[in-house]
């Protein structure tokens, strides 16, 4: 097939018939038939809103057309697919363990078991269907479960967000579109494979992820739930198996570590087992609520009402050299109370898939560096339960809300503007200097005015601000060497609890990528 990429088609004209006379013209021959591989929006002149796409086309001649086509942007395509094989020539004795079901989990457990080597997969929450009905328990009474939640159970942290896939890591072995195949195999929609912004939505992910679990189970691979890892036998520098629930061992001679970034209290079992880690930079700050259309509107002009919800990206550094970046844009979304541990308050962001809610929001965050922790191991991890200690008090163990003018007047919230929170789980009115050191509260208020100057109103005065945002992403990596192994032979670090990946889909590459290193070394 012949790929032809910057193919501009106005947001008035996207249809077939449009599509089929733009390809043939530029290609000067008749077209038999196209496939989208890519597709975004360049919004730049708000008067002239274009759709960008990059095709793949059928034709009858190829090396002719290829030939009256001497173009950077016209070329033969090349099969892109992934392969995978067993090459390990070390037989594996007991099935290997995965500890998490999360992303990485999830796809790591999919090729092992693709390739016969039947994982147990061990998850500290519930199995999907349960774990809605104890989260959407915990939304209206507040009681919460400290294993299931919507940081633990099945699909992890993503699985109550707005299920988004965009990545800017390079996908030169194809593991990025082999995630996205799995990902539509198995219910979500054909759409991810090739727009700019993809995302699945939380109604829909939520599906998914339980097909992708039968599938798995299909394989010869096995889900136990309400299995939390509780500690780890090493002998020799390596590792032999799990103790669940304080009660069991499971041995293995490979143990998968998912856990996720909110797994705290593994992080200190790992440390007290002579597992080598380090801290790392992260980031910690706010939700801001504003009306979607607003934010839509600004983005989009006159045409937005075409389009859809749409998202942003904002950065800025201060005058001290901070960092402020909106983080985790849900777009006709909710914000979410994300609390995992008794008396700490956290937020996340989540979409439905139609993002069709009356706010949009995003985390608005501001980078903290291990030099703010004097470099030691856990000190990122007790500063964000610091903060989410204060947002459990500052809320009366809900989610603290402020206004936007408030918050620079250093004032309570009194009374709500314009903007009504939009949110899962109570709030209650606050004042969030009163959560943050002075420098975090002092770059976002140099920021968020010049966020203003870039979209319309997003400095508005009756803004909402919910805390706290502090799961950004691990303040903690654990050690792994060039053959994803750590300092423990046999125990895998992976995804974005070990400090490896920032999202669904680079979650779901590393799984992979753990997956490839133990097909190279042992066989079943």
């Amino acid at each position: 097939m012949i790929r032809v990429r910057q193919v501009k088609i106005p947001i008035t004209l996207d249809n077939d018939d449009f599509i089929y006379k733009k390809l043939s013209k530029m290609l000067k021959c008749k077209i038999t038939d196209y496939r989208i591989i890519k597709k975004s929006i360049d919004a730049r002149d708000k008067n002239n809103i274009l759709y960008i796409y990059e095709f793949d086309v059928s034709v009858n001649n190829e090396n002719l057309v290829i030939k009256k086509n001497k173009r950077r942007d016209i070329f033969i395509s090349e099969f892109e697919d992934y392969k995978i094989s067993v090459t390990g020539s070390i037989l594996l004795k007991d099935r290997p363990i995965i500890v998490g079901s999360g992303p990485a989990g999830l796809f790591c457990a999919y090729m092992l078991s693709y390739l016969g080597f039947r994982p147990i997969v061990l998850e500290r929450g519930e199995k999907i269907e349960d774990r809605v009905n104890t989260v959407s328990e915990f939304f209206s009474s507040n009681k919460l479960n400290l294993n299931s939640n919507i940081q633990f159970g099945e699909g992890g942290a993503g699985t109550f967000s707005d299920g988004k896939l965009n990545t800017l890591t390079k996908d030169s072995f194809n593991r990025q579109k082999k995630v996205f195949e799995i990902f539509v195999e198995n219910g979500a929609p054909e759409e991810i494979m090739y727009l700019n912004k993809p995302h699945i939505g939380t109604d829909i992910l939520r599906k998914v992820i339980i097909n992708i679990r039968n599938k798995i189970i299909s394989m010869g691979g096995e889900f136990r739930y309400n299995s939390c890892v509780t500690d780890f036998i090493i002998n020799d520098n390596k590792i032999s198996g799990v103790i669940v629930n304080d009660s069991y061992k499971l041995k293995s001679n490979v143990v998968v570590l998912a856990i996720g970034h909110s797994a705290r209290d593994t992080f200190y079992k790992l440390n007290e087992r002579g597992v080598l880690m380090r801290p790392k930079n992260f980031a910690v700050g706010v939700r801001i609520e504003h009306p979607r259309v607003m934010i839509d509107e600004s983005q989009y002009g006159d045409s937005y009402k075409m389009l859809g919800s749409s998202s942003y990206k904002l950065t800025y550094k201060t005058l001290s050299g901070r960092s402020v970046y909106s983080f985790c844009m849900c777009p006709g979304g909710f914000v979410v109370n994300a609390s995992s541990e008794n008396n700490m308050l956290c937020v996340n962001g989540m979409s439905n898939y139609l993002r069709d809610e009356v706010n949009s929001n995003s985390a608005l965050v501001v980078n903290v560096t291990t030099d703010d922790f004097n470099n030691q191991l856990f000190g990122g991890l007790e500063f964000q339960r610091e903060l989410e200690k204060k947002a459990y008090q500052e809320g009366c163990g809900l989610i603290p809300i402020q206004l936007y003018d408030d918050f620079v007047n250093n004032k309570t919230t009194e009374m709500l503007g314009e903007v009504i929170p939009n949110t899962k789980g109570g709030y209650s009115f606050a004042n969030l200097n009163n959560i943050f050191p002075k420098y975090i509260c002092d770059a976002l208020q140099e920021a968020i005015p010049a966020f203003g100057k870039r979209i319309d109103g997003f400095d508005r005065g009756d803004a909402v601000l919910l805390g706290v945002e502090s799961r950004t992403s691990s303040p903690i990596v654990i050690v792994r060497d060039d053959f994803f192994l750590s300092s423990i032979k046999g125990l895998y670090p992976c995804g974005e609890g070990a400090g490896y990946a920032g999202g669904i889909t680079t979650a779901a590459i590393d799984g992979i990528k753990i997956c490839e290193a133990i097909a190279s070394l042992y066989k079943v």
